[in-house]
């Protein structure tokens, strides 16, 4: 939760986050949302600086998590916490989770006490993942690695208001361009908030790279691995325009509805999808069957 959240808006997140019964089914039951596949919220396991205790904690949240899944298989399914502090015990997580507890990815918040995804070390992590076919979620909500001077006299412009965008979208594109998606042709990578907005500079991204030199080329143009290795969701993004475009760049096969429940309104998400022009193919295949076949729901 940033610091600059309003005092009610964090007292209703603080309430609903750990509540299974209370709140989240009703809301999902009055707004027509099947399944919901749950994560730990930020900053999560990243926040810690002991790596046995990221080990640790991240094998009793994981825990916690199938609890709640076994609980509810019908209606819950889970991304797991990773402990990448130690990049073995992390792939040894994701063996464990995926293969014992059934999860159906994992899910990062963004950097790891300063370590960014294209660093060799996790090589083994992309490995593992594509591997046993699930996704990688990569989420903001770390505290930054480093001082950006922009924010500096307008706090409100830190956290989802702009900052998150600005260093997942860097991450992410730190990522491709370091060949990650090369080197594991079969890794998937999901980002929330429209794809924190990369999909609408994809020609640009094409354009500049072609007039630069670069230390590792890649074997595509970096708007190839949109829509096959990056794939991307509509979480807290309300504008129906945007949502038609994001399908438009992506391809309708490359785009999954969520809704950054409690953060977001279940309601307004729902309404925002309903409300766009899209066919009712598309609309399927963005409200739960890319889903299904990426999560094997």
């Amino acid at each position: 939760m940033p610091t600059n959240a309003a005092p009610a808006f964090a007292a209703d997140v603080f309430a609903r986050l750990p509540d299974v019964e209370r709140f989240r089914l009703p809301d999902m039951a009055e707004n027509g949302v099947a399944m919901q596949v749950l994560s730990l919220t930020v900053p999560g396991i990243e926040v810690d600086s002991d790596a046995a205790r990221a080990v640790e904690n991240a094998r009793y949240v994981n825990d916690e998590l199938a609890a709640v899944v076994r609980g509810h298989p019908d209606r819950f399914a889970a991304f797991a916490a990773l402990p990448l502090q130690d990049p073995a015990a992390a792939v040894a997580e994701i063996c464990r989770t995926v293969q014992e507890l059934g999860f159906k990815g994992v899910l990062v918040n963004d950097h790891v006490q300063g370590a960014y995804l294209d660093d060799p070390a996790f090589d083994e992590v992309w490995a593992t993942l594509a591997e046993l076919g699930v996704p990688l979620y990569l989420h903001p909500g770390m505290p930054p690695a480093d001082a950006c001077h922009v924010l500096d006299g307008h706090p409100e412009l830190d956290g989802a208001l702009w900052s998150w965008q600005a260093t997942t979208g860097g991450h992410a594109m730190r990522i491709i361009m370091s060949g990650v998606f090369d080197r594991h042709p079969h890794a998937r990578m999901i980002l929330g908030h429209a794809g924190e907005f990369l999909p609408f500079q994809l020609s640009r991204f094409d354009s500049r790279y072609l007039t630069i030199t670069v230390p590792e080329p890649l074997k595509q143009r970096p708007s190839a691995y949109f829509g096959k290795n990056v794939l991307v969701t509509t979480s807290g993004v309300l504008a129906l325009a945007a949502i038609e475009a994001l399908v438009r760049v992506m391809g309708a096969d490359a785009v999954l509805f969520a809704i950054d429940y409690p953060y977001e309104r279940t309601s307004a998400a729902v309404a925002a999808l309903e409300g766009t022009g899209l066919t009712e193919a598309e609309r399927q295949k963005v409200a739960f069957g890319n889903a299904r076949a990426l999560l094997h729901l």
